[in-house]
């Protein structure tokens, strides 16, 4: 392991025991000791580069104070313009930030275009009082509009700080208002999330030593026969999973032991959106609690879900949950895939500039419409039997869809990754494209999968409003 890989190791596992310690604090001491925690491992970490994202909490203030009717929109193009900066500093004769400045700026950008659009709505719902002469029935909104010094300890509280999971601001105002912090589930589910961690680091350190990326770039690799390229991608994909599978679950365990995020089960808690409906636990009833509104990762259903749509929503399900509800609505294009293209844009500029992440992350629309298209040509008109052998072979395409993906976001470099993927003839894309002109071809024209698009984008909505899980 590099010495930044032993660092983030470090933190992390600290952050477990510490979380016990914060149960025990009332709310000012808790917000007061998770900033100073959280500001003391930033600067010591990210060392001048700090500024940075400092630069960035007190823009987003100005912003939120000036104009909340506009704010979303100015704070997303104002940390977004930022970020740009950031990864171009070097132009500007100014030193490369560390990678934990970067890791640190990522996390802070999704939390402030998040706070501003929950200011947004927190004003929103205050003139619907005043008009109305009533309470609004929104109760999981904000009570009250940040303060600097909120919106400061929220950026910086130690908790993810940075690791993630990302949590939007009423999370943790929540938790610093938790009546009963001690008396919240806290050792069964945080052993529970972390009893894999040692074989997922295990298995990453074991494969990572005989398949190293570094290989796929040299000459004697590509002398090599074309199923054991093939063959590598998916090594290097299960390496990729076992690092952040890892990593993700000693997070959420971080989280788990400060009891942030634990909501009532009838709150129906989505990963990084919280609580969906509101709802006030019984007194005389024992209360059933999880931590969903911290979860990031779904290990088994990335895995072994079907298509390569919920395959997204079973990885880093905070960061899905941003982009859901702040980037996708707020598409240029009305069409699904497109919108699923612009979405995953995004989500590349926010990863970094290097081109592997923008030829992987824009590989998923091709893919998404390549499945849409064989499920309204294909899978509909099969029986029960039928079904099942196309959801098999469903999702071994969709594992090596990802294989393939993750090679440019572990190559980064555009001639890297176009070499890699020429030395496997660029079979994914191949088999992607086959399967649209097959799929338009047997069902005879492109309005059946437009209808196919437009069900599939419903059902997900459907299963966002409802907290169903995709099969």
């Amino acid at each position: 392991m590099s010495p930044d890989e032993l660092v983030y190791l470090g933190v992390l596992a600290a952050s477990i025991p510490v979380g016990f310690l914060f149960r025990y604090l009332s709310p000012p001491v808790k917000q007061g000791a998770a900033l100073l925690l959280g500001l003391s491992i930033t600067i010591a970490t990210c060392n001048i580069h700090t500024l940075h994202s400092l630069v960035t909490v007190i823009g987003t203030w100005i912003i939120v104070k000036s104009s909340w009717r506009y704010a979303p929109a100015l704070s997303l193009g104002w940390s977004f313009l930022y970020l740009l900066f950031f990864r171009l500093v070097t132009s500007f004769g100014l030193p490369q930030p560390t990678p934990f400045a970067n890791a640190v700026q990522l996390l802070l950008t999704l939390k402030m275009v998040s706070l501003a659009n929950e200011v947004q709505s927190f004003h929103i719902e205050k003139k619907k009082e005043v008009s109305s002469f009533a309470k609004s029935p929104v109760t999981v909104g904000l009570s009250q509009e940040p303060s600097l010094y909120d919106i400061l300890s929220y950026s910086y509280c130690y908790v993810g700080i940075m690791t993630g999971p990302f949590f939007r601001f009423q999370t943790y105002a929540d938790w610093l208002k938790q009546p009963s912090p001690q008396a919240l589930p806290c050792w069964e589910p945080c052993l529970q999330r972390l009893k894999l961690v040692p074989l997922y680091a295990a298995l990453f350190l074991a494969v990572n030593s005989v398949f190293p990326l570094a290989y796929v770039r040299t000459e004697e690799f590509l002398d090599r026969n074309f199923f054991f390229r093939f063959f590598y991608m998916i090594v290097v994909f299960f390496v990729f999973r076992m690092r952040f599978y890892a990593a993700w679950c000693g997070a959420e365990a971080g989280c788990i032991s400060a009891g942030l995020g634990c909501y009532p089960e009838k709150a129906l808690s989505k990963p990084g959106g919280g609580p969906t409906v509101t709802y006030s636990p019984d007194p005389s009833t024992e209360e059933k609690y999880d931590f969903r509104t911290i979860q990031n990762i779904d290990c088994y259903n990335t895995d072994f879900c079907v298509k390569v749509r919920h395959g997204m929503r079973y990885w880093n399900m905070t960061v899905q949950w941003w982009l859901h509800h702040y980037i996708y609505p707020n598409s240029p294009f009305k069409s699904y895939t497109l919108r699923a293209g612009w979405t995953m844009f995004i989500s590349a500029y926010w990863h970094g500039l290097h081109a592997g992440y923008y030829l992987s992350f824009l590989t998923i629309p091709l893919c998404i419409a390549a499945e849409s298209a064989m499920e309204a040509s294909v899978r509909t008109k099969l029986g029960p039997r039928g079904q099942n052998i196309f959801d098999w072979v469903h999702w071994f395409l969709k594992m090596r869809a990802y294989d393939y993906m993750c090679m440019g976001f572990v190559l980064l470099k555009a001639v890297d990754t176009v070499n890699y993927w020429m030395s496997i003839y660029f079979s994914m894309h191949i088999i992607a494209v086959c399967c649209i002109i097959i799929g338009k071809v047997l069902k005879g024209g492109r309005g059946e999968g437009r209808k196919g698009d437009k069900e599939g984008e419903k059902k997900e909505n459907v299963k966002e409003k409802t907290g169903e899980k995709a099969d």
